[in-house]
């Protein structure tokens, strides 16, 4: 039936008339006389390891420095530290960026403290003299040489009113110097075993939060002995706030316990943010089941941020059914569900890459008359571009300008990383530029997403530009640009810059977070440094920081690499034995590690489970199916990949059609190749030099040489540029078929591209000449080879002794295992002996 829809036809011209052949007595040579010079020998051509990388190739070290001196000059709201037991960081930029671009304002109510304290009206009047006089002495020490200041006033600030000191202080705006002396107080009272008033810190305890010093508030409370005090539930929440949003979800736990112990009834707000912590924690589904119970139990009416926290711990751990079933109680209940709420919906069904489910969500939201907003459109716009449809993703941007949303940066960054992960790297930068034309202003994560898309195809130049462009913007850097960096230098395998980077990191006041450990770890695994990538795990959990899936993800992900599917299966146990749920990512680092590690069983194993049901069968993880069976060599296991591909309606990129189409080339399915290629350009794709290069080894398997020298043709007259493969092919395909001048000719305009041969070039000229019974044009052809600088290597050397041996000539076979090392002295006398055993293996048989 194919064949009927898509016939074997040529789908270019096919010369009809080919140069004369020449005659079998004319010897045909590469050597200077003949051909053009070879083009120099490339550094990366060498064979050097990629550690070994400097920054002349890859300008690293002025990359950092634009870093840097953006850095510099727009420095994060920092606090150098008192104390280097208590280093500050830059809370207010440590909002990590979220894959699923939901707004922070669906997530938890920051806990309101403003009734702490006395009112202050701007006045220092109701300060007594000492504490004036103390105040200027503050005011005129420089930050940084406060902590000395206050080591030499010590027994006055113990006795000076420090509550009302305090106040002052922050009263002026200068909350950092109030910040500073709490954290020197906190020191020294805890050193001279004196015990703080309750006040006091239920004040500090409002400024932190007021200046989301979250990771400031963490450290203070890891000294303070929090048994000790009696605080009311609001500098609790505020302390269980800080605890979730640096990730020390244990810490928040044990505190939350106890404040259930000393019979403080815990608030609205502070459930929401118990919620979050289980929610962000993972695993904690009954945990969270119980929390709502006790909510109830204790009258508490849900709100928006409830309901939208619930459900996004749902899509944390991909509880689609666990999120519908949640809110389809809610409605019995008579809950009415806000834009927040649905928002939350709409984004678990977008991360799964649900798209028909996400829209069936904004159709009740428009029919119960609830207005999306921009974070809905965000929401579905991630939806589309994650089952595949990112040209209808980009497209809703037109459609929230006439429906009344202005689109933001948020959607315009989902949107260039769609591209930029899609490898439409141009595609991406032109949305930037629309973006900007639009007046859109680009936030710190726009910038990181097209850094990490730059970086992943080593663009510097264009990197160095996009940083330039955020110092002109007045963006500052946050900790996700510095994992960034990280991350482009262990996709690199350049481990000496992943230590640099982290340090200049450090330097700059950005400890790292969990996600920087995530990454660090995914990094040096890349480096092959598994020492450090376990390290890094061990100085992760050191600091208190829990593992998370994105953790075993990390350690997954260097496994993969190398294909230790053993190893894997280890890491993958341990995290379901922990009570971790699998993410699509984590399936499709399985399937990587198997398909790399030629483990075809494994990779059908993962398949049942996702064809019965027991696994979501998202894009991501139908797309990893194919290649993983691609890379098996696996045609049925492929096809079936496909068929479910497009029965879930997902569409296909450029990489499944191009994998698809070489697979039934290699198999010589030249029809279904063709259907492949119909249904690129039905798509709205355009061919790439992957595709050229298939069809080009199609044809060379189906012996058409001529064809496979068409393809390489128009792929230069579409403006195309032939790599080295591009010109192997046709090669192959002139020598499969005895055409020695040919592909001689075809040899001599690659070099004249400036492309150099290399080993596989060689060996298939060797190839055709031995099967010609050529072999002076071999002999001269070796010589030639170690002349420029390309070695013979075993297989060279097994194909010239099967065409000796193939036509019989066995003496002159062994003959030549005895001359090798007269011309190629480098070669190893073992290699040596397995040549001769060949000839005596074909002598006997």
């Amino acid at each position: 039936m194919e064949g009927s829809l898509y016939p074997n036809r040529p789908i270019l011209p096919v010369q009809s008339t080919k140069p004369t052949p020449l005659p079998p007595t004319q010897r045909l040579k590469l050597n200077p006389a003949t051909s053009s010079p070879l083009p120099p020998l490339k550094q990366q051509q060498r064979q050097q390891p990629p550690s070994s990388t400097t920054s002349t190739s890859f300008p690293l070290d002025s990359l950092l420095q634009h870093l840097l001196q953006v850095s510099s000059s727009n420095p994060p709201r920092t606090i150098k530290s008192s104390n280097t037991h208590l280093p500050s960081l830059p809370t207010s930029l440590e909002n990590q960026e979220k894959d699923n671009t939901l707004l922070e304002n669906m997530r938890v109510t920051v806990p309101k403290l403003e009734s702490f304290g006395d009112d202050i009206d701007g006045s220092l009047d109701f300060l007594p003299l000492n504490c004036k006089l103390m105040i200027d002495s503050i005011l005129e020490c420089p930050l940084c040489h406060l902590s000395e200041f206050f080591d030499s006033v010590k027994f006055e600030l113990l006795e000076v009113d420090l509550m009302s000191l305090l106040k002052g202080l922050d009263v002026l705006g200068k909350w950092d110097r109030a910040i500073l002396l709490f954290e020197w107080i906190v020191l020294n009272i805890h050193v001279e075993n004196e015990k703080l008033d309750s006040q006091v810190i239920e004040f500090m305890v409002k400024v932190l939060g007021r200046e989301s010093q979250h990771l400031v508030t963490s450290k203070l409370f890891d000294v303070i002995p929090f048994e000790d005090y009696s605080l009311d539930v609001r500098a609790w929440t505020t302390v269980l706030h800080a605890y979730s949003r640096i990730g020390k979800y244990d810490k928040a736990i044990a505190l939350f316990e106890y404040v259930k112990e000393k019979g403080l009834s815990a608030t609205l707000v502070t459930y929401n943010v118990m919620l979050d912590v289980y929610g962000k924690k993972g695993r904690s589904w009954n945990n969270i089941l119980v929390l709502l119970d006790e909510m109830r139990s204790n009258g508490l009416e849900f709100d928006e941020f409830t309901c939208s926290t619930v459900i996004a711990a749902c899509g944390r751990e991909g509880l689609l059914e666990e999120a519908k079933e949640f809110f389809d109680g809610l409605k019995r209940k008579g809950y009415v569900p806000g834009t927040v709420t649905y928002n939350s919906l709409l984004q678990v069904f977008g991360k799964a890459g649900i798209y028909s489910e996400a829209l069936s969500v904004l159709k009740e939201m428009e029919e119960n008359n609830c207005p999306p907003d921009s974070v809905t459109y965000n929401e579905l716009v991630a939806a589309y571009v994650r089952a595949g449809f990112l040209e209808e993703g980009a497209a809703l941007i037109g459609t929230m300008s006439q429906k009344g949303v202005m689109p933001n940066a948020i959607t315009y960054t989902t949107v260039i990383d769609a591209y930029g992960k899609a490898g439409k790297e141009d595609k991406a930068l032109s949305f930037f530029k629309q973006m900007k034309q639009a007046g859109c202003v680009p936030n710190v994560c726009t910038y990181n997403a097209i850094l990490g898309m730059l970086g992943k195809k080593s663009r510097v130049e264009e990197m160095m530009d996009m940083i330039s462009d955020m110092k002109l913007n007045e963006c500052a850097p946050n900790r996700i640009t510095w994992n960034t960096m990280l991350a482009m230098c262990g996709n690199r395998g350049m481990q000496k810059y992943v230590n640099h980077v982290f340090y200049e990191m450090k330097s700059c006041g950005f400890e790292p977070d969990r996600d920087t450990f995530n990454t660090l770890i995914r990094a040096y695994g890349r480096c092959d440094s598994d020492f450090n990538a376990a390290k890094m795990y061990d100085e992760m959990i050191e600091a208190g920081f829990t593992p998370c899936v994105t953790t075993y993800n990390a350690l997954l992900n260097a496994l993969a690499r190398r294909g230790d599917w053993r190893a894997a299966e280890s890491v993958f146990s341990d995290m379901k034995s922990k009570g971790f749920k699998p993410s699509e990512t984590t399936y499709s680092l399985m399937l990587h590690c198997y398909s790399k590690g030629g483990n075809v069983r494994g990779v059908e194993r993962i398949a049942k489970e996702i064809y019965d049901g027991h696994i979501f069968p998202s894009w991501m993880l139908l797309r990893t199916l194919i290649l993983a069976n691609f890379k098996c060599r696996s045609l049925m296991g492929m096809e079936r990949a496909f068929q479910e591909l497009q029965k879930n309606g997902y569409r296909p990129d450029l990489v499944i059609f191009n994998s698809m189409l070489s697979i039934f080339a290699r198999n010589k399915l030249y029809d279904r190749a063709h259907e492949m290629l119909h249904l690129i350009r039905e798509n709205g794709l355009q061919p790439d030099l992957v595709t050229y290069n298939s069809l080009m080894d199609m044809y060379a398997r189906a012996g058409e040489c001529w064809k496979a020298e068409e393809i390489l043709n128009r792929l230069q007259k579409n403006g195309g540029k032939p790599d080295l493969v591009s010109y192997n092919t046709v090669i192959k395909a002139f020598c499969r078929q005895g055409r020695m001048e040919e592909a001689i000719r075809i040899f001599s305009q690659m070099t004249e591209k400036g492309i150099r041969p290399c080993i596989v070039t060689y060996n298939t000229f060797i190839a055709g000449f031995a099967a010609r019974g050529m072999f002076s044009e071999v002999n001269e052809l070796i010589s030639y080879m170690i002349q420029h600088e390309c070695r013979p290597n075993e297989l060279t050397y097994k194909t010239i002794i099967d065409g000796y041996c193939k036509a019989k000539r066995y003496q002159d076979a062994m003959d030549f295992v005895l001359n090798i090392r007269e011309k190629d002295t480098t070669f190893d006398e073992e290699s040596l002996q397995r040549l001769a055993s060949r000839v005596r293996g074909n002598v006997e048989s």
